[in-house]
């Protein structure tokens, strides 16, 4: 089984966020994720399995537009075929809340902590646990 490096993780962490911004199909950012035992926590909530992934990505993908995530840091910390990832991202959107005559833009720094593993063929990480630990919103931004 292959190993992941901490450059590998780096560019799952930007393809990840790539997908987020482009709103891929559910089928295609699943693939990021473990099929078992996958947990991300939000503010808004835990999540859990594919199940709560898609309730979440779809609620996301729905609610949120012109998304443009900017990784700001990535410090693996690998351990055989498991790694602890500290991801900072600096996260903007527009938002439209019905009956607003506006959309709304959104700006905010994110810490998080991801668990990641090896996949079955050992060629990519893929995400098994996913917490926002901070959301800092950035001056004049609305809010969440």
């Amino acid at each position: 089984m292959r190993h992941f490096t901490a450059r590998s993780i780096h560019t799952f962490v930007e393809q990840w966020y790539a997908a987020l911004d482009r709103h891929d199909d559910l089928d295609e950012v699943k693939k990021f994720v473990v099929d078992d035992g996958l947990e991300m926590r939000f503010p808004e909530g835990t999540f859990r399995g594919h199940a709560g992934f898609a309730e979440w990505y779809k609620a996301v993908c729905h609610r949120f537009f012109d998304e443009e995530h900017e990784v700001t840091d990535v410090h693996a910390v690998i351990d055989g075929t498991d790694a602890r990832v500290q991801v900072r991202v600096n996260w903007q959107a527009r938002v439209w809340n019905p009956p607003a005559a506006r959309s709304e833009w959104l700006g905010f720094d994110a810490e998080q902590t991801w668990v990641v593993m090896t996949g079955d063929t050992g060629a990519a990480p893929l995400i098994k646990t996913y917490i926002c630990n901070a959301l800092e919103p950035m001056p004049g931004s609305a809010p969440l």
